[in-house]
């Protein structure tokens, strides 16, 4: 394989690793000059942007590489205008300061630090962040309402409210609201006492965009509850979209009306799980980066193995940083044990599936045979299976997209990589293609 060809192979399995910004504005950028004697030379024609991404995504470009060439090198990143950059010239929009916040978001408290870009993803609140992107590109017209439920610090404020705030950067105009079930309560209590009842109905029934975070806080209150069903009702049949989280599903909160109930079930409902460790290092880092802090990935790791509650990794984190800055100590791993003490556990063994257990799973799990998965006919039947394999074996498994095609009977990477774009991007749409992947899932690390 040469190097261009190369190249274009880890661009497309980089593609799938980051977000779609970050791909298109920095990743597609950068070109592979050379590679040879253990150096590997990457150039992009705007010194800005490689040195964004030598920063940043360093160690993914060097894992993804070598994972291909089954080597190691070191990466060399410099601005050079080369005949194969597809740059385009022009402000680097997306590293612009933010405008002030519209009148709209500060009024109702949606905290612009919320947003989909600062939201670590996994394998926990996939389903999750993926439905929460479509409702934000399409209000009012699909998942709604969108149902949000899992445990405490799992993220659901988050996606809640980046859902606001990504509709509002689109269309600050928009009549958008986000408050908690016990503000809603409250609020509805204050009105009948002052009698302002009629602007608490034009303040919640007249808006583009409901978000309501711990609903299962109006269970049991009659008057509440008879309230909100006619605000639903007025938002719900004028088509704009509704939002609402709880720490259970709608059919496990005790003393909630079946109407109620069965309006709340009739968009969709997604659990989200408790965030493993991959993802608590990942939203360590994420808060650390919001804080100025510089975090090694190392001490990211060590936190996250110890603390299980993700409100709390903030706290602990706040305290190693105030630690260190008071003492004059390096933020490493050392100050990291000693803050730790004995609660101290080592980091848990990452489970990675073999090749071979996967696709046992989805042949068993499609009733079909190993040869229809490996072979070459495109019947319907086949070609459905093979793509939700061409997923799994890229998400769930340490494989490459050519060793994939390789694996499965010589197929180009670029036919994986459209499965596997096609299943992901019907996992925001599709409840079947979920039902399948969670499925699946469940059998290999059973």
């Amino acid at each position: 394989m040469d190097v261009a060809t190369l190249w274009q192979t880890i661009l497309a399995d980089l593609q799938l690793q980051v977000s779609e910004v970050v791909y298109r504005t920095l990743i597609s950028q950068t070109n592979l000059e050379s590679l040879n004697e253990g150096q590997a030379v990457i150039n992009c024609n705007n010194p800005l942007l490689i040195n964004m991404i030598e920063k940043k995504y360093q160690g993914l470009i060097k894992k993804t590489l070598e994972n291909y060439t089954h080597q190691e090198f070191n990466l060399v990143f410099h601005a050079q205008k080369n005949k194969h950059s597809n740059h385009i010239d022009g402000p680097l929009f997306t590293l612009k300061l933010p405008d002030p916040l519209p009148v709209n978001q500060l009024s109702n408290r949606i905290n612009p630090d919320y947003t989909f870009n600062n939201f670590a993803v996994s394998s926990s609140n996939q389903m999750a962040y993926a439905a929460a992107t479509h409702v934000a590109k399409n209000p009012g017209n699909s998942y709604n309402p969108l149902f949000l439920y899992g445990g405490v610090g799992v993220g659901k404020t988050h996606l809640t409210q980046a859902i606001g705030n990504s509709v509002l950067n689109k269309t600050p105009r928009l009549k958008i609201l986000y408050c908690t079930g016990e503000e809603f309560t409250n609020e509805i209590i204050e009105a009948i006492s002052t009698k302002t009842t009629t602007p608490f109905k034009k303040k919640y029934r007249l808006v583009d965009l409901l978000l309501i975070d711990d609903i299962q806080f109006i269970a049991g209150k009659y008057s509440i509850q008879e309230e909100f069903f006619h605000t639903f009702n007025a938002i719900y049949q004028v088509k704009k979209q509704i939002v609402i989280t709880s720490d259970r599903p709608p059919e496990d909160i005790n003393k909630l009306e079946e109407r109620l109930r069965s309006r709340f079930e009739c968009g969709l409902t997604i659990d989200i799980g408790d965030p493993d460790f991959e993802l608590r290092t990942a939203i360590i880092l994420i808060k650390a980066k919001q804080k100025g802090y510089l975090l090694p990935i190392e001490s990211a790791k060590l936190i996250s193995a110890n603390i299980e509650n993700t409100r709390k990794l903030e706290g602990v984190l706040t305290r190693v940083y105030s630690e260190s800055q008071t003492k004059n100590l390096p933020l490493d791993t050392e100050l990291i044990k000693n803050i730790l003490g004995k609660t101290l556990k080592k980091n848990p063994p990452v489970k990675i599936a073999s090749p071979e257990e996967i696709l046992t799973v989805v042949v068993d799990y499609f009733h079909l045979k190993i040869k229809d998965l490996k072979g070459i006919k495109r019947d319907k039947i086949f070609v459905y299976p093979r793509q939700i394999l061409y997923y799994l074996l890229r998400t769930e498994s340490a494989i490459n997209l050519v060793d994939i095609g390789e694996y499965l009977g010589g197929r180009d990477h670029t036919t994986v990589l459209h499965g596997i774009r096609k299943i992901t991007n019907l996992l925001s749409t599709d409840e079947k293609v979920r039902e399948d992947i969670l499925g699946i899932k469940n059998r290999v690390s059973a």
